[in-house]
């Protein structure tokens, strides 16, 4: 990361931080009823008018230079890419293993090791069929006896 690219985080930083504290600085639509209730500080430090202006203004100019300073990132984030190789390469590209970390196939078996015999077939499984649920009173007994 250059100089340029760190200072220019830094100032979205910081632009971030005064917009978040100007947005909560402004009241909302509503608050001017309060206003009008007692709390007479809502216009004491711009007047009546002019704190809603400043704000709103203010917010606006912030927000634009947040959006200049994000394409000023993207932009060397781009060229930061573009010089690594890794610019088009995604998340999962990235955890894939390479093709040297894949064995190529089997492997022989050591030089000393026995040597396998004939490979014997598999005998199949053997299958018991399942055996059919009892049926209650079938048997003679009373299991569909109602309890007197």
């Amino acid at each position: 990361m250059n100089m340029m690219e760190t200072i220019l985080l830094v100032v979205h930083l910081l632009i971030a931080a005064a917009i978040c504290a100007f947005v909560l600085l402004q009241h909302g639509k509503g608050a001017d009823m309060g206003a009008a209730f007692g709390s007479g500080a809502s216009g004491s430090l711009f007047g009546a008018s002019g704190s809603a202006n400043f704000l709103s203004r203010t917010t606006a100019i912030l927000a634009a230079v947040f959006f200049a300073s994000s394409l000023g990132l993207t932009w060397f984030g781009s060229r930061h890419g573009a010089t690594t190789g890794v610019m088009h390469q995604g998340v999962m590209e990235k955890m894939a293993p390479k093709s040297s970390d894949i064995p190529a196939g089997p492997t022989a078996p050591p030089p000393g090791a026995p040597a396998a015999g004939p490979a014997k077939a598999a005998e199949p499984a053997k299958v018991t069929p399942p055996t059919a649920p009892a049926v209650p009173g079938t048997d003679g007994s009373k299991a569909n006896e109602v309890p007197k």
